[in-house]
């Protein structure tokens, strides 16, 4: 196979897929919107592009790590878009989380022209990604997964092949999504909770990390509370969009997500009162009658 991978989107996450493959070995050929942050990638090796049609023309893999599914439209179809550029034969990996309906409806789309597709949201933060230990949540086609085998390996730690067609990788992820937002959410009402009974910030932390109340996501984001830093690694917003996903998916066979939509409507409190681009540990900023860790200079 070819050692030639395009990646489009270098945020957090995608900056350090594309770092990752470049030292699995790949000649990799990146895009971003910022074409400055695609030209600093490609100054340690790789080649800088201004379009994903240039990236699809130059690589028969590509790795799109946007934000969501009208980002990937645009990627694909907009003006300078890589649709019109694969060749048949190439493969698109959409690792965005988006509505599993729309996933299964790309796959038919991009088939049509004879280009493979690989449903393939990704979890575990942007050092997981520059370590090349994070997990894909995939499902494709035999012939896709065939075409960008090495391409997976080299992404991830794990890669999970949960279907031969699309949709099973995004409708995994958005489960996933639905603890994680739901556990950010606990987490920092239990915080609240803490600084509004006088607790010391520090010590409460501490202590919960060392019992049986703990969770990952409270280890990972009060942590950010305590410190008092809000920059963001998963915005607020991330979790208005992915929760929004979870309630539609499960809104269309009635079935009934308590704590999701409780999780939902913290998020959409935060945003609505200016958090929406801070870290997703901003929501607990919500609670009244608190005093927050001050971040120190």
């Amino acid at each position: 196979m070819t050692r030639h991978v395009g990646l489009i989107g270098l945020g957090a996450m995608g900056a350090g897929i594309a770092r990752t493959l470049r030292n699995n070995g790949f000649h990799v050929h990146a895009c971003d919107v910022r074409f400055e942050a695609a030209q600093a990638f490609a100054a340690d090796g790789g080649t800088a592009w201004k379009t994903p049609a240039e990236v699809a023309a130059a690589a028969p893999v590509v790795v799109s790590v946007v934000v969501n599914a009208a980002q990937t439209e645009s990627v694909l179809f907009g003006e300078g878009g890589a649709a019109a550029a694969m060749q048949p034969g190439s493969t698109f990996i959409m690792c965005s989380t988006v509505d599993p309906n729309w996933s299964m409806a790309l796959e038919e789309k991009l088939l049509a022209q004879g280009v493979h597709y690989i449903d393939a949201p990704i979890s575990g933060g942007a050092a997981k990604a520059a370590s090349g230990q994070m997990t894909m949540m995939t499902s494709a086609r035999p012939e896709a997964y065939a075409a960008a085998e090495a391409v997976l390996d080299a992404m991830a730690g794990k890669v999970y092949r949960l279907g031969e067609k699309a949709g099973a990788g995004s409708k995994v992820k958005i489960i996933n999504q639905l603890l994680a937002g739901v556990h950010i959410a606990a987490a920092a009402e239990a915080m609240a909770l803490g600084l509004r009974e006088g607790v010391e910030p520090a010590a409460l932390y501490e202590v919960i990390t060392h019992s049986a109340g703990n969770s990952w996501m409270f280890e990972n984001r009060m942590a950010h509370v305590v410190a008092g830093d809000y920059t963001p690694l998963s915005a607020v917003d991330i979790f208005v969009k992915d929760l929004g996903l979870v309630l539609d998916t499960a809104r269309a066979s009635k079935f009934p997500l308590p704590l999701a939509a409780t999780a939902h409507q913290m998020f959409m409190q935060a945003s609505t009162a200016g958090f929406g681009r801070e870290d997703d540990s901003a929501v607990i900023k919500i609670f009244p009658g608190i005093t927050l860790p001050e971040r120190q200079a």
